[in-house]
């Protein structure tokens, strides 16, 4: 691990309002942060709370609670290098109503208490085209947000990847949900209120991927409480790309194929 990173885990360490649990640590029980039904006595008020998962580093959290200072976000994702950016940031400016929390997703459960939650936001996850049960909207991952989210809270989704934005669409409709928002070209569509937050920030990758001539898609739904979540049969074209920077998986490389 370069000096750099280091620095960066050693100075999270030393943020308030940062806290750290690794997915060995909670397997052992050990050091686990003992936060589930502690967040609105952290941020110090009964606001909403949003979380943002795989935040990376941090930009759409921050960006988040500067819309919305009457709202408490959490940004979780395992990479605490990345995440390092938007807790410094957030840090520096003095935000109140910014944590963050670095630990593996499918953890959720362990780190808050049911209906603590009130809206997740899902900001360009890799789609993980190989294995369902790995995409942050599968009914692996749906079970998981439903054990803490309230009744009726809002999910959303912004990705590139056609693949993810199918799968997803195929999962609701299989499991019988209503989308609130759903469009191919989130900048292209016709003005729409349900549309605004989602236009309004942008994150460090999705100007990467607009810079690349590639449309944004996002969807937005309820999530109510099922008993029962049945995987979507349906086959998907997969995405000719896999991330920004990386080969195509033709072989060839991003600019080759501009």
């Amino acid at each position: 691990m370069g000096k750099n990173k280091l620095k960066k885990f050693d100075e999270l360490a030393t943020f308030p309002h940062v806290f750290q649990c690794s997915f060995r640590q909670s397997r052992e029980g050990s050091q686990l942060v003992n936060m589930a039904g502690e967040w609105h006595r952290f941020f110090g008020n009964t606001n909403p709370i949003t979380l943002e998962l795989g935040c990376g580093h941090g930009d759409y959290t921050v960006g988040l609670a500067r819309l919305y200072p009457q709202r408490n976000f959490i940004g979780i994702d395992i990479k605490g290098a990345r995440m390092w950016h938007g807790a410094k940031q957030s840090k520096d400016e003095g935000m109140t109503n910014v944590a963050f929390l670095r630990t593996q997703i499918e953890l959720l459960p362990q780190f808050f208490q049911p209906d603590e939650v009130d809206e997740i936001w899902i900001t360009f996850p890799d789609p993980q085209m190989k294995k369902a049960t790995k995409r942050l909207t599968s009914t692996y991952f749906m079970q998981r947000y439903q054990q803490v989210v309230r009744p009726n809270g809002l999910i959303h989704l912004k990705t590139d990847s056609p693949f993810l934005y199918t799968y997803t669409a195929a999962m609701l409709h299989t499991n019988q949900y209503s989308m609130l928002a759903d469009t191919q070209d989130l900048y292209s569509s016709s003005a729409d209120p349900t549309l605004e937050t989602a236009r309004s920030l942008q994150t460090h990758y999705e100007h990467q991927w607009l810079d690349r001539g590639m449309t944004i898609k996002y969807l937005c739904w309820n999530l109510q409480p099922k008993t029962e979540w049945v995987e979507p049969k349906i086959e998907i074209e997969k995405d000719t790309y896999r991330s920004y920077g990386r080969d195509y998986q033709t072989g060839k490389k991003a600019d080759e194929t501009k």
